[in-house]
């Protein structure tokens, strides 16, 4: 393990190293500042190349909530009606619901309609035009269901057609640049050397988090394939492919850079309860935001697939950042936000 603790967090670090995951890495944030920023493991399967600070890892749902931010950033700048039916600027689109239904999961069009290969990845504007056409599975705004893979091109097509730059661009020219974060999907060649090879905990992984076949689980993580497949997220036709929902590549300190600047409000505020009530994906009760979830204590962010997370503890004020490339569950997470809330609850007064 490497990086740096502040006093009165090492048991967060302890947590940490508890479980090493072959490569992974973690950020805390608290009153904005840096207490724990750590790193282990290797960038390769091989273990050949020590993961370091510049090591990026496809974080799978966690880039949801940054698509969701660069969303708001236009409807902060009057160019986008949360309102206003996403026909009003992608004219082809024929479900008939709202940027706010699309934001918050509700606009009933959790997975591509039209079977494609994984090669559809890298193809943005066939899958846009599959969504456009697509009729809803249930009627918007009626129940939610997290649009694990169809997320990303729902919100980025709206950018593209509201400010005329790709999605890949407006995020790295609006927040990623100013912000100074290590973040982006359609890598460009030069950063796929940094990339983490992603592997499974257990060879039995993908098809444990597949869920029920048939169900919205199963058809909205299936098509294109993939996205559960080592040989196509290791690729680099997945690397430099833009998919908002599932492959933005970053550090651990860019996940953590982001909520904190949300929460100052250098980003728009995605924590405002939108919908409480069943997900047909999650196949739980939720509360779904603009992009994030909340939870019953008041804490919000996003987890990804396999063990990543980007949350926010605004009674703690905390901001914790999980990565790894070691496809698993939360269980390394939640031990580490366990410790931490520890730590920050011995400091107070």
């Amino acid at each position: 393990m490497e990086g740096s603790i502040e006093p009165g967090f090492e048991a967060v670090g302890e947590a940490f190293a508890a479980d090493p995951r072959g490569g992974s890495a973690l950020t805390v944030l608290h009153h904005g500042h840096p207490v724990v920023d750590i790193h282990e493991g290797w960038r390769d399967a091989a273990h050949t190349v020590a993961w370091d600070a510049d090591t990026l890892v496809n974080v799978y749902s966690v880039g949801k909530p940054i698509i969701a931010a660069a969303v708001l950033l236009l409807v902060r700048r009057g160019l986008i009606d949360l309102t206003a039916p996403t026909a009003a600027y992608w004219p082809e689109f024929q479900t008939d619901a709202s940027v706010r239904d699309l934001l918050s999961h509700l606009a009933a069009l959790p997975a591509f309609p039209v079977p494609r290969p994984a090669e559809a990845w890298s193809d943005w504007d066939q899958l846009c035009a599959d969504l456009a056409a697509a009729q809803p599975e249930w009627q918007p705004n009626t129940v939610a269901a997290e649009h694990a893979l169809t997320y990303g091109h729902l919100l980025g097509e709206l950018i593209r057609r509201v400010d005329g730059r790709a999605p890949a661009r407006f995020v790295a020219d609006e927040i990623a640049g100013p912000l100074g974060l290590d973040l982006a999907f359609a890598l460009p060649s030069h950063d796929l050397a940094r990339c983490a090879e992603l592997e499974f905990e257990t060879p039995d992984w993908p098809a444990k988090v597949l869920g029920t076949p048939g169900s919205v689980h199963a058809r909205a993580v299936s098509n294109p394939p993939g996205a559960r497949d080592l040989a196509v997220v290791n690729s680099p036709l997945w690397r430099q492919s833009a998919i908002p929902s599932t492959n933005i590549h970053a550090t651990s300190r860019a996940i953590a850079g982001f909520y904190a600047a949300v929460v100052d409000g250098r980003l728009p505020s995605l924590a405002i309860p939108q919908y409480t009530g069943p997900d047909l994906f999650i196949e739980q009760t939720v509360t779904w935001g603009l992009g994030v979830q909340l939870d019953q204590d008041g804490t919000w962010g996003h987890g990804g697939l396999g063990g990543n997370l980007g949350w926010v503890d605004p009674a703690r004020d905390t901001v914790i950042a999980y990565v790894t490339r070691r496809l698993g569950d939360f269980t390394a997470v939640e031990r580490i936000e366990e410790a931490l809330h520890r730590a920050v609850d011995r400091k107070s007064p």
